[in-house]
């Protein structure tokens, strides 16, 4: 087993479900009672500055909900983001065992707005399994962007033959793949530990 190994785990749609994708967004619409055509146009526009740092979450609720007045509060909107975040299948506690081995090295390498992926980590004690977060609200940059995976390397002082991506998103996989890393789409967790398992990695 190679005890280099480094793994570098997503979040949303392989440990826990997305913060905050287009089902959710589709739920707060119809929640608050939002045009979500036009919630999701807004959306778009303020994705990237959202989940790469440049954007508070209140500043993200303001230009996406309260550019009029609303019958609820920034509060309201804000509170139903973060109650939605559930844990996806037994891929955590798989991650668990992972870490308890301690056979390689654990990162996630993830795209999402600070605040909601503080409260995730806090929520579901994330901090006491990996080694570091590389997430885009830190970064500055967002998958599939070639170049996070060539800082997320740099920066856990690991060789690309020595890491594994694991992201459920094709695209993102795809990326990494380009750059002569390895990736894993993650669609279950079976697949994942029949893959781990050809690297000598077992839980």
């Amino acid at each position: 087993m190679n005890k280099r190994l480094t793994l570098f785990f997503d979040i949303g749609g392989v440990i826990l479900n997305n913060g905050w994708d287009t089902p959710l967004r589709q739920a707060a619409a119809a929640a608050f009672g939002l045009d979500y055509t036009e919630f999701q146009a807004r959306h778009e526009m303020l994705k990237t500055p959202f989940e790469t740092g440049k954007m508070s979450i209140e500043q993200y609720i303001q230009k996406a909900v309260f550019f009029h007045p609303r019958a609820f509060t920034l509060e309201d909107f804000k509170a139903h983001m973060f109650e939605h975040s559930r844990v996806l299948g037994e891929t955590l506690e798989f991650v668990r065992a992972l870490a308890s081995k301690g056979d390689c090295r654990l990162y996630t390498l993830n795209n999402e707005s600070r605040e909601l992926h503080e409260y995730r980590v806090k929520k579901f004690g994330l901090d006491s399994l990996f080694r570091g977060f590389l997430t885009s609200c830190y970064l500055g940059q967002a998958k599939p962007d070639e170049r996070i995976y060539l800082n997320a390397l740099g920066i856990a002082s690991c060789a690309g033959a020595d890491a594994l991506f694991i992201d459920d998103r094709a695209l993102n996989v795809e990326a990494a793949l380009a750059l002569g890393l390895n990736a894993l789409r993650f669609q279950n967790l079976d697949g994942l530990r029949a893959a781990l398992k050809e690297y000598g990695v077992e839980a």
